[in-house]
């Protein structure tokens, strides 16, 4: 008996450690119920409830022994959906018998400590050559690529820079889009630039919480409502903080 409870302990945390790798890199909540349920299956739990919300994780697990309950806490989320990729992947192993516990739990561990994001001056280009093209997306034109690519990379760039001072996402997304907003009047006011918002508008486009709209939407569709309100809601502030970045520049300039 004391055997059994030992696994389904160990079962239980390889499941919550897939769980928080995937909510923490941008998982949809489904997703990541699902996947949790079928990697206990696969080990031999087959009754197994999970809540899942953003912040956070209750799984309980019914073996041959009592019921076990766990909480953990999601305190960080970004958008990775590499490492979600990776995870599916070696839940996709379990189920047909390829891994085991011990090489799930090892594997597990090696992607949670993974850093796969791109280097920061490759992600500052993307972000220009997106904002550019953005731009003339929205029916700019072609003079103002180079501000667009300028804003937008700066104004990324910021984003970057201002979170690492300051935890709160709110006020980063806030300051990002003051820069952005500030550049392109700068842009236009000499000359370099002919349209203020198109340049704006292509340059803000990679701070919009496009995942967490997705996410959000998906979720209260699948019928998680408390998950789908909630990334919505935080969806919700994000845009706001943008809009009030850029009006505020727009109001006193």
């Amino acid at each position: 008996m004391e055997e059994q409870t030992v696994q389904t302990k160990e079962i239980m945390e390889v499941c919550l450690l897939a769980g928080k790798i995937m909510l923490q890199s941008g998982g949809e909540t489904y997703r990541v119920e699902d996947t949790m349920t079928r990697m206990a299956a696969a080990f031999g739990i087959e009754n197994t409830h999970s809540y899942v919300t953003p912040t956070g994780i209750i799984f309980s697990a019914e073996g041959t022994g009592p019921t076990r309950t766990k909480l953990i806490r999601i305190s960080e989320r970004s958008t990775d959906l590499e490492k979600v990729a990776l995870v599916n992947s070696i839940s996709r192993g379990i189920s047909n018998g390829d891994i085991n516990l011990k090489q799930a739990f090892e594997q597990l561990n090696e992607i949670n400590s993974m850093d796969l994001a791109f280097p920061l001056m490759i992600q500052v280009a993307a972000a220009s050559l997106a904002s550019g093209c953005f731009m003339i997306m929205f029916n700019g034109g072609w003079n103002d690529f180079i501000p667009a690519m300028v804003s937008g990379g700066v104004g990324y760039l910021s984003f970057v820079s201002f979170h690492r001072f300051v935890s709160v996402k709110f006020f980063s997304e806030f300051l990002a889009s003051f820069v952005i907003g500030l550049l392109s009047f700068l842009f236009v006011k000499l000359g370099v630039g002919q349209q203020l918002d198109k340049i704006i508008i292509g340059s803000v486009m990679t701070l919009v919480p496009g995942l967490l709209v997705t996410n959000a939407i998906r979720d209260l569709m699948a019928g998680h409502l408390v998950a789908g309100l909630s990334k919505g809601a935080e969806a919700f502030l994000t845009a706001f903080a943008i809009g009030a970045g850029i009006a505020f520049v727009v109001s006193f300039l």
